[in-house]
């Protein structure tokens, strides 16, 4: 990876990363994570994800799901999740299943982008919501030439609800992270989301909650092929209609 390319590269994240910061956005799910498109054959993983919102007005909510899942080859890893929501004042109650399917469409290191493709589905509890649908690209780009232990992650996701009556248009979804790798155990960055809503929407950018904040991860060895990793992030609310505050925590157990 050449200088140039390097710094093209960089340059190409970060202006995506400060047009999804500066996009319209509404709130992200308080415990979606930043998907990353590399995979690796034959890793398996128990993966626990959990985030709390508080709101402005002080109420709380919440929303955790362990999910088991498979490389089955050097391109394809899938997960089933199972799904828990508590709204405020409410007890935490299941939600739904979401079926997760992660493809790398690059050779890992071969250039300077990995490239990836999502594709999940959603049956929710309440079948009168129908199916949810999540589909975009994965990016992920190494800038050790711009800042050595750089790695940035760009995310353009799709979701649409079907088999549902009065169904809306799909809407557009970011997300991002810079990341420096300091060591195995621990590493720091920044991460955010946004909701850029359905092409004709026309909400000023004020009342289109958006979430960004500090993030931490990390990896422990813990046998042979036994792996203990986490990340877990603040995101701040960057508009008055965002969660005031969110705290989302991922704990996976490779194996």
């Amino acid at each position: 990876m050449t200088m140039r390319t390097a710094v093209a590269a960089g340059a190409l994240f970060a202006l995506a990363l400060s047009t999804l910061a500066l996009s319209p956005g509404a709130q992200a799910g308080a415990s979606d994570y930043v998907l990353v498109p590399v995979v690796e054959e034959g890793e398996r993983e128990i993966d626990f994800k959990a985030g709390f919102a508080r709101a402005r007005d002080g109420s709380r909510s919440g929303q955790q799901s362990t999910g088991l899942g498979w490389g089955i080859n050097r391109f394809w890893f899938t997960e089933l999740y199972a799904k828990w929501h508590q709204e405020p004042g409410a007890a935490s109650g299941f939600d739904a299943w979401e079926w997760e399917n992660r493809f790398q469409l690059s050779e890992t290191g071969k250039y300077p982008l990995e490239i990836g493709l999502l594709l999940e589905i959603e049956r929710p509890k309440d079948r009168s919501e129908g199916y949810e649908l999540r589909w975009g690209p994965l990016l992920q780009a190494d800038l050790d030439r711009v800042v050595d232990g750089l790695q940035a992650n760009l995310n353009l996701l799709w979701q649409k609800h079907v088999r549902v009556a009065g169904g809306e248009p799909a809407r557009l979804f970011g997300q991002w992270q810079l990341k420096l790798r300091w060591r195995p155990e621990l590493e720091y960055g920044l991460q955010g989301f946004a909701d850029l809503g359905p092409w004709q929407a026309s909400r000023p950018a004020t009342q289109r909650p958006q979430n960004a904040g500090p993030a931490i991860f990390g990896r422990f060895k813990l046998g042979t092929r036994q792996v203990l990793k986490y990340n877990a992030g603040l995101l701040l609310g960057l508009n008055r209609d965002a969660p005031r505050q969110t705290l989302r925590l991922q704990i996976e157990l490779e194996f």
